[in-house]
């Protein structure tokens, strides 16, 4: 018989929006998001190891998605496999730039890579993951993600794990 009365924990949840419930995608994601860190951080980044670490980063990370999109059959990823193109054409220019002592772009770029990397996930990459997981395991990922934090006015901060289904398509 289950004891009721002992406080239960929730299963572990996730900060990182960009986790989407397939682990090989999750972890380049991951590595994403740090390196987007490194660069938004306070204080005066080498641009130029930074910006050849972050293209290599991107051009590992998307061709692994594009491979798995060409290979897997994903029905709409022209769309999905055009963006990564332009974002791998933006950041060759910014790169070539920096490797001529011209910086001056990096910190822009650096701060639209990380807008743009949120809703691409959210929208593109979550609806490959989806794709992944029911050919891999028979169904969608559900990835538990923490709450948004909010005061409440009385100096509190809400704190709930809440279970979401990504890309219901």
């Amino acid at each position: 018989m289950t004891d009721l009365t002992q406080e239960h924990t929730a299963p572990p949840a996730s900060d990182r929006v960009s986790e989407l419930g397939f682990a090989p995608m999750d972890r380049m994601h991951a590595e994403l998001d740090e390196l987007l860190l490194r660069a938004l951080a306070p204080g005066h980044p080498q641009w130029a190891q930074l910006l050849g670490d972050v293209h290599a980063h991107l051009k590992e990370h998307f061709e692994a998605e594009d491979r798995w999109m060409r290979d897997s059959g994903f029905p709409p990823r022209e769309c999905h496999m055009d963006e990564h193109a332009a974002v791998l054409r933006s950041s060759e220019e910014v790169l070539a730039l920096a490797q001529r002592g011209e910086f001056g772009p990096a910190p822009s770029f650096v701060a639209e890579l990380a807008r743009w990397f949120p809703a691409h996930a959210d929208h593109l990459d979550s609806a490959l993951a989806a794709w992944m997981c029911k050919r891999q395991y028979g169904g969608k990922p559900i990835v538990v993600h923490r709450a948004q934090r909010h005061g409440n006015g009385e100096g509190g901060m809400e704190q709930e794990a809440q279970g979401t289904e990504r890309n219901r398509r």
